[in-house]
């Protein structure tokens, strides 16, 4: 893939330092150090290395990368390596990708409490699911996958959802065989969403009752019992989103699949159109119509917010850019997946053509 014209660190070497003025006392030091990663870059401030090919011994020098887990030119490496170490985890089998949405009632709860809200959403949608499929009317098989958190919509609001992704089916009492689902099917949609829903307010009362969640802003009247009773009433009464899609049924190409979810980040540079007179103009996919791509032009202040609204905070794993968290069981034992699964493959990466050493 080419080079963008424009990146996220131009925003920030424009305009971070306005940014800052206006917001550095509100920012966290993990937002801090993040507009400081992206700024320096593969820039000289960061210095470089020597890239030499061991067969013709052409050189090619580059500055070192950031390696931030925001930073929109680093995310690469990380989604290599991922790729690697699971290259020996994927079944020869169809998967499954299941998305579960947290209400917008909840979303500045959630920004506040991110490690509470957050880990209550990977407990609640592991359990919902495995409930679901251990039901003989649906499944009735245990069930294992990942779980990925993504906390941004395509014009970089706050939207937290779970990306899940799953083998379609799962192991038989016992483990003595495996139960594929339907070939278009999973999971009901619908009871997937209203147990999802029961668990997590469920969950999210019992943080309450124990006095582990933290009130500021505009979230302060929630320490009173009244406002917090009704805002539990309106998260029971609304429809909570699970959108599942159909199998995946070629596994050569799960692999990639996983590796796109699992190390995305907010925006990449490739989205961004122009840099103009304080603003900044970036391409999004307008679910609502159609995945139409359009265009937002947003001020460069109001960018780099929204933008670092998905930094993760420190002790809150993996929110904002990704985590990924084992689902149930996928594998109870190495002699029971060999028997449901079959041989994995045995991929082993090949030696690198080309040595690196660091500029002094």
């Amino acid at each position: 893939m080419s080079r963008p014209p424009l990146e996220v660190a131009d925003v920030v070497r424009q305009h971070g330092a306005a940014f800052l003025a206006h917001y550095g006392p509100t920012l966290s030091g993990e937002q801090h150090r993040a507009l400081r990663a992206i700024a320096v870059c593969r820039t000289p401030a960061l210095g470089g290395h020597i890239t030499q090919c061991d067969h013709c011994g052409h050189e090619v020098q580059a500055y070192n990368s950031c390696r931030h887990r925001c930073c929109p030119k680093c995310h690469g490496t990380a989604q290599a390596a991922w790729l690697a170490a699971r290259e020996r985890e994927v079944l020869e089998t169809p998967y499954v990708h299941v998305i579960f949405t947290l209400p917008h009632d909840l979303s500045a709860l959630a920004l506040q409490n991110p490690r509470h809200l957050y880990g209550l959403l990977f407990r609640t949608v592991a359990q919902t699911l495995q409930d679901i499929a251990g039901n003989p009317k649906h499944l009735g098989a245990e069930i294992g996958g990942f779980a990925v958190l993504h906390t941004w919509g395509q014009q970089l609001h706050h939207h937290p959802h779970l990306h899940c992704v799953l083998p379609a089916g799962g192991l038989a009492a016992h483990g003595a065989r495996w139960v594929p689902c339907r070939p278009h099917f999973f999971l009901p949609v619908r009871v997937l969403s209203r147990r999802f829903r029961h668990l997590y307010v469920a969950g999210l009362a019992q943080t309450y009752a124990q006095g582990q969640l933290t009130f500021t802003g505009r979230c302060r009247a929630l320490t009173e019992p009244t406002p917090w009773q009704r805002l539990l009433a309106t998260l029971r009464d609304q429809e909570w989103v699970v959108y599942a899609k159909e199998p995946i049924q070629d596994p050569q190409h799960v692999l990639q699949y996983l590796a796109r979810y699992a190390h995305r980040i907010a925006i990449s540079n490739h989205r961004l159109v122009a840099l103009e007179h304080g603003q900044v103009t970036f391409r999004y996919k307008d679910y609502q119509r159609g995945h139409r791509l359009r265009t937002l032009t947003l001020d460069a202040m109001e960018f780099l917010r929204r933008l670092l609204l998905h930094v993760p905070r420190m002790g809150s794993t993996g929110y904002g850019t990704s985590a990924s968290w084992p689902i149930g069981c996928a594998r109870r034992s190495s002699r029971n997946a060999a028997l449901c699964w079959g041989r994995r493959r045995d991929s082993l990466p090949g030696k690198r053509p080309w040595t690196s050493r660091r500029l002094r």
